[in-house]
């Protein structure tokens, strides 16, 4: 069996939402996104192997709906997935599990300068070679997506910042493509990251309290 014809069916119509046709692959992305962001604000490990599942059948959505740059995105979303299971695991200090931090001076300036590049290069890309109608759109957001996948594989606190920023652009991005059952996740993304924000802050809080010498 060809993999054409695996996974072809999940481009098929399951529901109609506002006259337009949403396909399994975007109603199991939906609900898979939801468990995997719900699971990374609870840091339970689980979220990595449900968050595979979740790209590729992102992946398959985004190359139906011209959406390329993110398309290609979710291919360098599983090996970070790998990488941020691993980090997860054996990331912390002699090998231990890794703990919320806070992103240092220079970690912002190479996203910064990183997430710049990204975008200029990718925007000039699908310009030229794809006939996306949103190629910076598109461009910006595969960028502040990556910085964000970079630090919530690390565990950076304010991972959850560049999260809610590309929800933000994500939202209407994709109505706009009609996406509306993907739209409408990353308004459950957007109030998922939020209460992630809170959660990490509180556990990073407590952490560094609980580190403080008590002194009489």
């Amino acid at each position: 069996m060809s993999l054409h014809s695996l996974l072809g069916p999940l481009l098929h119509p399951a529901i109609t939402l506002g006259g337009t046709p949403t396909t399994w692959a975007e109603v199991l992305g939906f609900a898979t996104g939801v468990v995997n962001v719900w699971l990374v604000v609870r840091q339970h490990i689980a979220n990595w192997p449900i968050g595979i599942a979740n790209v590729v059948l992102l992946g398959l959505i985004f190359v139906d709906g011209g959406l390329y740059a993110d398309a290609g995105l979710q291919v360098v979303y599983v090996v970070l997935q790998v990488w941020g299971w691993w980090e997860w695991l054996y990331g912390g200090r002699e090998r231990t599990e890794r703990v919320v931090q806070r992103t240092s001076g220079t970690e912002w300036a190479g996203l910064a300068v990183a997430g710049i590049a990204a975008t200029g290069l990718l925007t000039w890309a699908l310009s030229a070679w794809t006939d996306s109608t949103v190629p910076f759109w598109d461009a910006l957001t595969t960028a502040i997506s990556l910085a964000a996948t970079y630090g919530q594989s690390r565990k950076l606190l304010e991972s959850w910042w560049l999260w809610i920023s590309a929800d933000l652009i994500y939202i209407p991005l994709y109505a706009y493509k009609h996406l509306y059952l993907t739209s409408a996740l990353y308004v459950v993304f957007l109030a998922l990251c939020v209460a992630g924000l809170l959660a990490w802050r509180k556990d990073y809080a407590e952490r560094q309290a609980a580190a403080v010498p008590v002194t009489s």
